[in-house]
């Protein structure tokens, strides 16, 4: 089932690159609409730069780094929430705030407090915390009061709640929570990064593209963070997974 699921995935994926490359050749005009064979050749030479590590290393440990700290408090305040009631009524309006305003406006007024090479990190911490928050949130909300009360009764240890009642409630509502937030990390910190323009970031190469009207290389770095983005969720959330299996055997 899952190789016949993978042939299919595949089978999508050279169906887009076929009806991607008759648009480029019926179009005709590079400038537009650059083929996918010439995303692919630039693709092979664009590694070669002096500057192509630098500037992936650059965006990938700001935005990484947002994603981290996003998830670290996200979790913590979740949990201070679901101890709390009172906790969450004053979070409410914050997170609402989050989730409304549009990621452009608080890259605009981040500009004002933050470098521009900050500018990635808070973008991303803002725009993952609140997903974070409410999924960890929603998942204490879910477990079984049965099982606390019993805890409770049977004087069970924090440790042993962490590892048996928590941890295993929480787990499907974090797994989650991490995949759909770490596609959005990239989105967001990217987009911070064309905006405020810092020296050495993939942000930088793709506003040089678009100012120099170079669009293989706009698609080019855009199939690299594209890659770069599902390369570190796939590997992120394997990690996560077996940290989960490993500590609930504890």
């Amino acid at each position: 089932m899952r190789d016949k699921k993978k042939l299919q995935k595949f089978a999508a994926v050279l169906l887009t690159l076929a009806i991607w490359q008759a648009a480029a050749m019926a179009l005709d005009q590079k400038l537009l609409l650059a083929s996918p064979l010439s995303v692919l050749a630039r693709l092979a030479s664009i590694w070669q730069e002096p500057a192509f590590f630098s500037s992936v290393w650059f965006s990938f440990i700001r935005i990484v780094g947002g994603f981290g700290l996003a998830l670290v408090l996200g979790v913590l305040l979740a949990i201070l929430a679901g101890k709390f009631p009172v906790l969450e009524t004053f979070f409410w309006p914050v997170f609402t705030a989050i989730k409304s305003v549009p990621v452009a406006s608080f890259i605009i007024i981040s500009l004002i407090w933050l470098t521009s090479s900050e500018l990635s990190i808070f973008i991303s911490f803002l725009m993952v915390l609140p997903i974070v928050y409410t999924n960890v949130l929603e998942g204490i909300r879910s477990t079984d009061r049965k099982m606390t009360e019993m805890a409770d009764v049977f004087h069970i240890p924090w440790n042993r709640r962490l590892m048996y009642i928590w941890l295993p409630q929480i787990r499907p509502y974090l797994i989650s929570a991490c995949s759909m937030s770490l596609g959005l990390s990239w989105k967001a910190g990217i987009a911070a990064e064309i905006i405020g323009i810092p020296d050495g970031s993939i942000g930088e190469m793709l506003y040089n593209a678009k100012a120099y009207l170079n669009t293989v290389d706009l698609f080019a770095w855009t199939v690299i963070i594209v890659a770069i983005s599902v390369a570190f969720e796939k590997l992120f959330l394997a990690l996560l997974r077996y940290g989960f299996r490993k500590l609930v055997r504890v």
